[in-house]
């Protein structure tokens, strides 16, 4: 259903992950937000992404809880969503994905993010 990349990691983009938060943004992430960004090609959803979704960091499955209105949106026109994994029901900000409460995996570039079934 969605596969990416991850292209390169900002200096600070590990930083977030205390907070349970991975911020992807595409090639256009602007000079004063790449820093905290994992960059990945931006490359389009075909379907609406739901809690029947599994999102994988290269082979580690997270379950997604909850879906920000804006998700599918944000992926396919600037690759730029937030990954927060605090297993959250109720997607508070509309271009957040929502993740099962669980140690984020260690990825690197070239780690690839795959939501499917």
């Amino acid at each position: 259903m969605y596969q990416t990349t991850i292209k390169n990691i900002g200096n600070d983009a590990k930083a977030f992950e205390a907070e349970k938060m991975m911020i992807l943004f595409g090639d256009n992430a602007p000079s004063e937000l790449a820093d905290f960004c994992y960059i990945i090609d931006v490359l389009s959803v075909d379907e609406d992404i739901t809690e029947e979704h599994i999102l994988k960091l290269d082979n580690v499955p997270y379950r997604i809880t909850s879906v920000g209105d804006a998700v599918r949106k944000n992926l396919n026109d600037l690759g730029h969503i937030t990954l927060k994994f605090d297993g959250s029901t109720t997607a508070e900000q509309p271009g957040t994905l929502y993740l099962e409460d669980k140690e984020i995996a260690d990825i690197n570039p070239g780690s690839t993010i795959t939501i499917e079934k």
